[in-house]
C-alpha cells in the first residue's frame, strides 16, 4: 500500500485565526483515507508570494485562496495553475475578477429572484487620463435629471458601487437633497441607486461553502465584532429552505465555493441585496460564536476536494440556470430547480457520502480542540492585531466565551444526535439501511438551544462563561515574503488528539 500526499495550500493576506485552528484541525484528524490500494493523507502549507515561472509546476491538489478579490500577482498564479496544472482553487478567479455586483444583480433578476429595483448612473466625476472621454460625452452623453431618477424608485434608496464590497461608498439616501449632495461626493465611482428594502423584519447573511449553508441573523447597524448574532429560531424551515437555495443557486451560477448572501425579509419574502461577496468574513474578531462551524465546513469541503481529485470548472455554464428561467412556473418552483443544479454539481450527495465514511469524527475533533489553550492563543492573535492593548483581554474573553457557549450548544446537539440514532437502530433493527445519514447542514429547528444576546463589549467578563484556562502565547505567523513556495507557520503550543466518535 502506498501513501498519497494531498497537498493543501493557503493563499493567506491578514488571515491569522482561521488557518491556525484549520491547520491543527486538519493535524488531529489523523487521517488515512483508503483510496484503492492505496491510503490519502494531507499536508497543509502556507503558499508565498514570488516571481515565477509560467511554466513552474504546482505541487498543490487545491488553494484556498483569499488574495484574488485584491492582490493580482496571486491571482495570475492561481489562473496560470489552474490552466496549466489542472489546479482547484475556492474560488474562480476569473468570475471573482469579473463578476461585480452590477453582473450579479443582472443575472439574478434574470433568474427572477426579488431584487430591488436598481439604476446605474455615470459617474460625476470623469479620468482626464484617456482623452477620447471628452469627444465621447460630448456626442453620445445625455443630460439627465438624478432627481426624477430618484423619484422614480422611491425613498429611502441607497447609493453604492457598482462594483463595490465590505460597505465602502454605500450611503442611505432619504430624499432628493441627499442624493444630489452623495452624487456631488461620489467623484469617478460608478455607482449604483437601489431602491430600500424599507421597512423590513429581518436581515440575514447565508455563507455558503461547498453545498454547505449556514445563516446567521445579521445586524449591519452594530460594532464590526456584534454584528453576527447569536440567535435561534429566527426563520421557519421554508424560509431557511429558500435563503439556502438562495445561496446555492447564486454560488453554482458564478462557479463560488465560499460566498455570503446577504437579504432582508419584508412582508415574508426575502429580497436578496448583496451576494457578491466570494471572500467573505472568516474572522473569529466577528464571527466568534459561529466561527467554529465555518471553519469545521471549510475543512469538510476542502478535503472532500482534495480526496476526491475534484475537478475544476474551466467555464461557467449558465444555460441551464435559463432553461428553467423560461419555464411558466411559481418562482419557488423555479428557485427549487436551480438549487437542484447547484446540488448536483456540488455533488451534494457524494460529499455527504464522503463525511459520513471518512470525517464522522471532525465533530468530536473540533468541539475539543476548541476547548483548548491553543484555540484561545489563537482567538488572542488577532484580537491583538485589531484591538488597542488595554482591551485585549477583556475581548479576548468575550470571544472565547462565545466560542465556549458553541461549544455547549454542539455537545447538546451530538448527543441528541447520538440519542436519535441509537432509537431509530433500536426499532429498526432488521433494516439498518432506513437510518439514513444526517445532513451536514443542520436546519434550525434541529438546534433546541433557546436564544442568546451576546454580551456587551464594555464588560470585562463575557456573558458566556469560559473555561478559565491562561490563554497560550502563540506567535502569529511572520509575514511571509510572497511566492508560490512553502512557508512554514510558527509552531502553535502542542495539544491533544481528537478521539473518533463511533457511528
Amino acid at each position: 500500500m502506498a501513501n498519497i500526499t494531498k497537498n493543501i495550500g493557503l493563499s493567506l493576506g491578514a488571515d491569522l485565526c482561521w488557518p491556525a485552528c484549520y491547520e491543527e484541525i486538519v493535524k488531529r484528524l489523523d487521517l488515512n483515507i483508503p483510496s484503492g490500494e492505496d491510503a490519502i493523507k494531507f499536508h497543509v502549507e502556507r503558499v508565498s508570494v514570488e516571481p515565477f515561472n509560467l511554466r513552474q509546476p504546482v505541487r498543490y491538489d487545491i488553494v484556498l485562496d483569499r488574495l484574488t478579490h485584491w492582490f493580482h500577482t496571486s491571482r495570475e498564479w492561481i489562473k496560470k495553475a489552474v490552466v496549466m496544472d489542472g489546479l482547484y482553487v475556492l474560488n474562480n478567479p476569473w468570475s471573482l475578477q469579473s463578476m461585480e455586483k452590477h453582473t450579479t444583480y443582472s443575472a439574478m433578476m434574470a433568474l427572477g429572484m426579488p431584487i430591488p429595483d436598481t439604476w446605474m448612473v455615470p459617474p460625476r466625476e470623469v479620468s482626464p487620463d484617456n482623452p477620447d472621454i471628452y469627444p465621447t460625452l460630448e456626442r453620445y452623453g445625455r443630460k439627465f435629471e438624478l432627481a426624477e431618477i430618484g423619484e422614480k424608485l422611491g425613498y429611502p434608496l441607497f447609493m453604492k458601487p457598482y462594483d463595490g464590497g465590505a460597505w465602502v461608498g454605500v450611503t442611505k439616501i432619504n430624499n432628493t437633497q441627499q442624493l444630489l449632495k452623495a452624487y456631488e461626493q461620489s467623484g469617478r465611482r460608478v455607482m449604483h441607486l437601489q431602491r430600500a428594502v424599507d421597512p423590513f423584519d429581518l436581515f440575514v447573511r447565508a455563507i455558503g461553502i461547498g453545498p454547505q449553508v449556514h445563516i446567521v441573523r445579521y445586524d449591519p447597524d452594530a460594532p464590526l465584532h456584534d454584528r453576527y448574532k447569536v440567535d435561534f429560531f429566527f426563520v421557519d424551515g421554508e424560509e431557511w429552505s429558500v435563503l439556502q437555495d438562495t445561496c446555492l443557486t447564486i454560488n453554482a451560477f458564478f462557479g463560488w465555493e465560499f460566498n455570503s448572501c446577504e437579504s432582508l425579509r419584508k412582508e415574508g419574502t426575502f429580497y436578496p441585496i448583496d451576494f457578491a461577496n466570494a471572500c467573505p468574513d472568516f474572522q473569529v474578531t466577528s464571527l466568534h460564536f459561529h466561527f467554529p462551524e465555518l471553519v469545521k465546513n471549510m475543512v469538510r469541503w476542502s478535503l472532500f476536494c482534495a480526496a476526491t481529485g475534484r475537478k475544476k470548472a474551466l467555464n461557467l455554464d449558465w444555460a441551464p440556470f435559463f432553461e428553467i428561467a423560461k419555464k411558466d412556473l411559481p418562482y419557488r418552483e423555479r428557485l427549487a430547480g436551480y438549487a437542484k443544479i447547484a446540488r448536483e454539481r456540488m455533488e451534494h450527495d457524494r460529499f455527504q457520502e464522503f463525511v459520513a465514511k471518512h470525517l464522522s469524527h471532525l465533530d468530536e475533533v473540533t468541539w475539543e480542540f476548541f476547548g483548548t489553550d491553543m484555540a484561545k492563543g489563537f482567538v488572542r492573535q488577532k484580537v491583538a492585531a485589531l484591538f488597542p492593548a488595554h482591551e485585549v483581554e477583556m475581548f479576548t474573553d468575550h470571544f472565547f466565551g462565545l466560542i465556549q457557549f458553541w461549544r455547549k450548544c454542539e455537545a447538546d446537539r451530538m448527543n441528541s444526535a447520538k440519542e436519535q440514532a441509537a432509537a431509530a437502530a433500536a426499532e429498526v433493527v432488521t433494516t439498518p439501511e432506513a437510518v439514513s445519514t444526517p445532513e451536514v447542514v443542520t436546519t434550525p429547528e434541529a438546534v433546541s438551544t433557546p436564544e442568546v444576546t451576546t454580551p456587551e463589549p464594555a464588560k470585562a467578563e463575557p456573558a458566556v462563561a469560559a473555561e478559565k484556562a491562561p490563554a497560550a502565547e502563540v506567535a502569529a505567523p511572520e509575514p511571509e515574503p510572497a511566492a508560490f513556495a512553502p512557508v512554514k507557520p510558527a509552531a502553535p503550543p502542542k495539544g491533544g488528539k481528537g478521539k473518533k466518535v463511533k457511528n
